[in-house]
């Protein structure tokens, strides 16, 4: 069976085909390089993506604090990750790398802060 992807993993996007035989891969045309063979094979067997987002901030300078995941999740997760992170709030002041919500979902993944951010 023939797939067809569009590599993520840098800004040039190539239009990847991969033929695939009972989750095997038979040929690649279109990866423009190593990466983009590594990305179609994570894809196939278990595919993820990283999340940066924003968390509202209580007394900070700023309203929002960013944040980002420790480590990539299930992309079937992402969704259910994002509300997770849509009900968290921080109060000021937060560090880069403050945990957010460890283990979210119970995945081996923790959001955590991405901006120094004082107190107003």
């Amino acid at each position: 069976m023939l797939k067809k992807f569009v590599c993520i993993i840098c800004p040039n996007g190539c239009e990847i085909s991969a033929e695939v035989e009972d989750g095997k891969i038979i040929s690649l045309q279109g990866a423009g390089c190593p990466r983009g063979q590594e990305y179609v094979h994570q894809e196939l067997v278990n595919p993820v993506r990283n999340i940066a987002s924003s968390v509202l901030l209580e007394g900070g300078a700023l309203p929002l604090a960013s944040v980002r995941l420790s480590k990539p999740v299930p992309k079937d997760r992402i969704f259910d990750v994002m509300k997770e992170i849509k009900k968290a709030k921080l109060t000021a002041p937060v560090s880069i790398g403050q945990t957010v919500i460890p283990h979210v979902l119970g995945l081996d993944s923790d959001v955590i802060v991405t901006k120094n951010i004082p107190v107003r």
